[in-house]
């Protein structure tokens, strides 16, 4: 199973919005909100709330993508996330995520028995590749012990 379908099948909201994950790797998740009347706002694009859903999903997605192999000694929690909303958003919206740290760093701090943190950015595009909005998600790595 794929981390996008493990997270479809897992994450109800993410079942809810309809979200497709088409590409999840270590390196970059991509996943897409189809255009949905039932999560439109009043201008008929999606909502912002959708549209945070998309992104914090992305970021998730990559977190495991990168760190699935620490998951017997460590839970990934997503500790603050910010998001800014540039250009009104219409149709299909796409979030790219990518880390912005090397995993490397971040299980070498693990390793090293901290609680690493850090930022996932996410980058919002409707169909036409206008950025409508951003987000950064701050995300740890919590030791199990």
């Amino acid at each position: 199973m794929s981390v996008g379908e493990m997270l479809a099948a897992t994450v109800p909201m993410a079942r809810t919005l309809k979200l497709e994950f088409q590409e999840t790797t270590p390196e970059r998740a991509v996943v897409r909100l189809p255009d949905q009347a039932d999560y439109h706002n009043h201008v008929g694009g999606p909502h912002a709330g959708a549209m945070f859903t998309l992104a914090e999903s992305a970021s998730g997605a990559i977190v495991l993508a990168a760190f699935g192999d620490q998951l017997s000694r460590a839970v990934p929690l997503a500790v603050k996330a910010e998001i800014g909303y540039k250009k009104l958003a219409m149709g299909v919206v796409t979030a790219t995520a990518t880390l912005g740290r090397p995993a490397a760093e971040v299980v070498a701090e693990l390793d090293e028995g901290l609680r690493p943190e850090f930022p996932v950015c996410i980058s919002l595009t409707r169909e036409d590749g206008a950025e409508t909005g951003e987000m950064t998600v701050v995300w740890t790595l919590r030791p199990n012990s």
